[in-house]
């Protein structure tokens, strides 16, 4: 074997071996966000999760506000990454416990009885004001003594929260705003923040409340963390006071 042979050779091996160690190591590093995407959302590969669908506040029943079918759109993508498969129910009809089963829960207390549920079991820090008349706290959010207004078209909040019944059971994602406009800001940060909300709390329960700038122009995009709430949260509203 002459030298240019030789040398055509090992350049074959070094480039095979070379693709072959990069192959892996993007394999490797795929596969490892894949497992800390799934243990974040409980989503393991083939297991179920459920989508609670809050109702129209002006529609008829069994209605879905056309944004918070968006914020579904942005969960699914998600679960379909994990390999999950995504059964819908409608708020009234999801009559059954938690964490057996990862649940995704979109919309405010007054549009879903899911939520109001989660909300007294696990955040009984929380309150939605629900009153119909129009006056400056309608539909306001109460948490930790402080009052976020709800001021149409110009700021809209909602709580985003991971909430788990303990150790080795699947969690439930709560969006919670004060408008389907907000529940859908809620799912995007989500889609968008999963990585750094992992890195962040692990697979422990946090709550967080986020607030939806100037809606009329920019929709659900321009979205701010307010804080952390998790504390204020689950404490009950008279212990706070």
């Amino acid at each position: 074997m002459n030298d240019d042979v030789r040398n055509i050779v090992l350049g074959v091996i070094a480039t095979a071996l070379s693709g072959g160690f990069g192959w892996f190591t993007r394999t490797y590093l795929w596969r490892r966000a894949l497992r800390r995407k799934q243990a974040f959302f409980g989503l393991p590969t083939g297991s179920d999760c459920l989508f609670v669908v809050n109702r129209h506040m002006s529609g008829t029943e069994g209605s879905v506000n056309r944004k918070d079918a968006f914020a579904l759109l942005e969960i699914a993508g998600l679960i379909k990454d994990c390999g999950a498969n995504l059964q819908i129910v409608t708020h009234d009809g999801a009559r059954q416990g938690f964490g057996e089963r990862a649940e995704f829960c979109v919309g405010g207390p007054v549009s879903n009885a899911r939520t109001a549920a989660h909300l007294t079991s696990m955040l009984p820090g929380v309150r939605f004001d629900d009153s119909r008349e129009r006056s400056p706290e309608r539909g306001a959010l109460t948490l930790g003594g402080e009052m976020y207004r709800w001021q149409e078209g110009l700021v809209e909040h909602v709580l985003l929260a991971r909430l788990t019944a303990g150790s080795g059971t699947r969690p439930v994602f709560l969006m919670a705003g004060q408008t389907a406009n907000s529940n859908h800001a809620a799912a995007r940060y989500l889609a968008r923040h999963h990585k750094s909300l992992a890195r962040t709390y692990g697979q422990d329960s946090f709550c967080i409340l986020l607030k939806v700038v100037n809606s009329d122009a920019y929709g659900p995009d321009v979205t701010e963390l307010v804080a952390d709430v998790t504390r204020p949260a689950r404490t009950p509203a008279a212990a706070a006071a």
